[in-house]
């Protein structure tokens, strides 16, 4: 098929012995084309992928010349990159490590116990699910610099979830049963993701989405604290900013409230303030806005003690349970009634920890110029939340706050979680009792300074300038979430983004092509208005990379108005050379189906039927299988199938030349 007859290359080799070479190397390339080996099929790239999430020699494994040992040794480095790392560690990379780790558990203290809160947990299982999941993305973890544990975000994400389903108030131990049962879900998922490489679901929320999404949770988060700042007792279980604000305003009119709490909160949120402003003016003091939290916390909780400002209105902590974390897993229901919705929600919470985690640890490792294996990534995400599923955490991933001040604390590898794990262990054990009197308007306080970093208005005006769709899907989740919950801002911002995928593969871009002056390079003429045409060939190019259902019908459509627009064109202008070949440039098209197959089929019959050649250049090695497969290059014809559009066109030109073909 498509192969030069000897007959021919002999009468071409005595009549235009200068061409025989050039149509030799072209009728070559094009059987290296024609012949290549079949791909892989799905379950081969699903097994592949697998394999190497886990061996990290990729198919070094499989060679007969490895023993067992080492083919265990090289799965175990696959799953726990420590071993990798972990034999060159030196002691100058670990005292960088320690100030990291103990700079950040400074930070990591206050912060748990007010994401907790702002879970509607206890205190102590904000702390919990800082040592567990930490600990476990050390052994997994690929990130040198990714702080683990609980974020506002999710924090206030799985409250709005859940407190649907169970009543935290009326029913916390079904409400905290519910959340370990959720992050066990998300577990699951976030591994799954990795494991069968199925990262690409997590990009279905994009950057703009991600954007919009943490600017409306911030404001809703933020509005949420004044519960705390203002000691109110009742408060709507809605996240939407109306009824947070009605809430707040009837509880004022309402109800008593203590303005000591207000004035204690306010007082120390410029505190905080005024240190991460510092910290940001001079970078030798990043170490100010990161231990301020716990200066804060000690400070108001003595003030407190010493004024016995609680039996005046002050709303205080109380009771923190001290110890190491329990063992959770006879509490997770996975048989109950509400399984199909923890599910739901822990698919929610994967997603967005995930988006978060991945695109903070990918920021700050493209600024120590090493790659993050975002698939590597998820299953360490996923292993430390089923871990901590099991130990009374909920669901953490990587922190931008925290991740920002290990990164300026000159952290070197994943030890510093260590460092960090084992000190809040110590804080959990032996500082308990100290946190009786910690007021909730200090943790309120805590938490709106980690607000403003969520929010990049700089981010949403560069999406703006540079992609209107785009924007639109970041005003969709920001309003979503502002006037209706998490959920819902999710769902807008996921629909915009499957319609603009929608409306750019329905109509994908149909150009056409032509030579650049003194190059061999085709390029669209409207772009390069200098690039000229080849007199009665017509040069389309498909700019869409699958060629499937949802475009055939309007690819085949407009390549033929493609074809009816420049015979008009060169009637009207009185010109000779009327079309006598058409060539599809498929360098774009990576993979086509039944449909497309179709269309490529009715786009030849009507070609053919006004006396039109079809050609084909760089079909892609999916695209060149399927079209064998389905004998379209038997109709067509092998030897209009080409390796580049410059050999197609030199084909056409010279129809004798290239072996009898008309094109």
């Amino acid at each position: 098929m498509g192969s030069l007859p000897t007959e021919v290359l002999s009468v071409e080799l005595q009549q235009h012995p200068h061409h025989v070479e050039d149509t030799t190397g072209r009728v070559e390339r094009a059987q290296w084309l024609l012949n290549s080996p079949e791909p892989p099929g799905l379950w081969q790239q699903l097994l592949h992928g697998i394999k190497s999430n886990v061996f990290p020699q990729g198919n070094d494994y499989s060679s007969k010349q490895k023993t067992p040992a080492s083919r265990v040794f090289s799965f175990l480095r696959g799953l726990f990159p420590i071993l990798s790392w972990g034999r060159n560690y030196k002691a100058s990379k670990f005292k960088n490590d320690v100030m990291a780790g103990l700079t950040l558990a400074s930070l990591s203290v206050p912060q748990s116990i007010g994401y907790a809160n702002l879970a509607k947990l206890d205190p102590q299982y904000g702390l919990y699910t800082s040592i567990v999941p930490p600990l476990v993305y050390s052994l997994m973890g690929s990130s040198r610099e990714l702080a683990i544990g609980p974020v506002a975000v999710v924090s206030m994400l799985l409250a709005s979830l859940v407190q649907k389903i169970e009543d935290p108030v009326a029913n916390p131990v079904a409400y905290r049963k519910l959340i370990f049962t959720v992050t066990f879900f998300a577990g699951i998922f976030q591994a799954a993701f990795g494991i069968f490489r199925l990262g690409f679901l997590v990009d279905f929320l994009s950057h703009a989405a991600i954007v919009g999404f943490m600017a409306g949770a911030a404001i809703v988060i933020g509005l949420q604290q004044l519960k705390g700042l203002l000691g109110i007792n009742h408060f709507t279980t809605n996240t939407d900013v109306v009824s947070v604000l009605e809430s707040v305003f009837n509880s004022i009119v309402h109800e008593p409230w203590y303005p000591l709490n207000i004035v204690l909160g306010c007082a120390f949120l410029i505190f905080l303030l005024l240190t991460r402003f510092i910290g940001k003016r001079n970078k030798k003091l990043f170490w100010l806005p990161a231990i301020a939290p716990l200066i804060s916390v000690l400070l108001s909780t003595l003030i407190v003690f010493l004024t016995k400002a609680d039996k005046h209105g002050v709303k205080i902590v109380k009771h923190i349970k001290g110890g190491l974390n329990p063992s959770s897993a006879h509490q997770l229901q996975l048989g109950g009634p509400h399984v199909g919705q923890a599910a739901k929600a822990g698919l929610i919470s994967a997603v967005i920890a995930l988006a978060e985690a991945i695109a903070v640890g990918r920021s700050f490792a493209s600024i120590k110029g090493y790659h993050l294996d975002g698939n590597k990534e998820m299953i360490a995400m996923g292993c430390m939340n089923i871990a901590g599923s099991l130990t009374s955490c909920y669901v953490s991933t990587g922190s931008f706050s925290r991740t920002a001040v290990n990164f300026s604390a000159g952290c070197e590898t994943v030890v510093s979680n260590i460092v960090m794990a084992l000190t809040v262990i110590l804080s959990v054990e032996l500082l308990t009792r100290l946190l009786y009197f910690t007021p909730i308007a200090i943790l309120a306080s805590i938490i709106l300074s980690a607000l403003p970093g969520l929010v990049d208005i700089t981010g949403a005006y560069h999406i703006w300038k540079v992609d209107k769709l785009d924007f639109l899907a970041c005003i969709g989740a920001f309003f979503g979430v502002l006037f209706a919950s998490a959920e819902i801002g999710l769902l807008v911002a996921v629909s915009i983004s499957f319609a603009k995928i929608l409306v750019n593969s329905l109509r994908p871009g149909i150009e056409v092509l032509g030579r650049l002056p003194g190059t061999d390079i085709f390029c669209n003429i409207n772009q390069y208005p200098m690039a000229t045409k080849t007199p009665s060939i017509l040069i389309i190019g498909i700019n869409s990379s699958l060629l499937c259902f949802a475009n055939a019908n309007s690819v085949r459509e407009r390549v033929m108005r493609s074809v009816t627009k420049e015979e008009n064109e060169t009637e009207d202008q009185k010109e000779k050379g009327r079309i006598q070949h058409v060539i599809l440039d498929m360098s774009n098209v990576i993979n086509v189906d039944t449909s497309g197959i179709l269309a490529l089929e009715e786009i030849h019959k009507k070609l053919f039927s006004h006396g039109i050649e079809l050609a084909m250049a760089n079909p892609r090695w999916q695209v060149i299988h399927r079209l064998k497969v389905a004998k379209l290059l038997d109709i067509i014809g092998g030897e209009r199938v080409f390796l580049t559009v410059g050999e197609a066109v030199d084909a056409c030109l010279n129809p004798k030349v290239a072996g009898g073909s008309r094109c």
